[in-house]
């Protein structure tokens, strides 16, 4: 848990892809966040066991201080067991297709080794992660 360390804002216009910003308390280091979510009922969660979400290209632009949240969430009770916290430069290695879109494809399964695998988050652990790439950026 963050032991109320963290913070989060959220950004008046959403014309630079950025839906939250996190910063320590008592920082001035911010990181910016990317949501996308998508709810357990949608037909790729639920038949495929997959969450799939698709990245403009044309606005989107990787930097140090942005991530990305794929946030699939359940669609009885609105929370989330876990989601995918990962950094823009990472993301922004994938092959924009022919619609302009970069594409986000991963496992839901328990245990899945797929590419991004390493970036699966229990929701227990998001806020102490959020703080580790806070403190990876460096006092500003």
């Amino acid at each position: 848990m963050s032991g109320l360390k963290l913070n989060a804002s959220t950004s008046l216009v959403d014309d630079e892809g950025v839906d939250l910003v996190f910063h320590r308390r008592e920082k001035s280091t911010t990181l910016a966040v990317q949501v996308k979510s998508r709810t357990t009922a949608t037909k790729g969660i639920s038949q495929r066991n997959r969450f799939y979400a698709t990245v403009r290209a044309a606005t989107f632009r990787p930097r140090a201080d942005l991530y990305l949240l794929f946030v699939p969430v359940d669609a009885e009770d609105g929370t989330f067991p876990f989601v995918w916290f990962v950094p823009s430069k990472q993301f922004g290695r994938r092959p924009v297709n022919g619609r302009g879109r970069r594409v986000f494809s991963a496992s839901t399964k328990d245990g899945s080794k797929d590419q991004w695998s390493k970036f699966r988050v229990e929701r227990a652990d998001l806020a102490d992660e959020i703080l580790a790439a806070i403190k990876n950026l460096g006092p500003r």
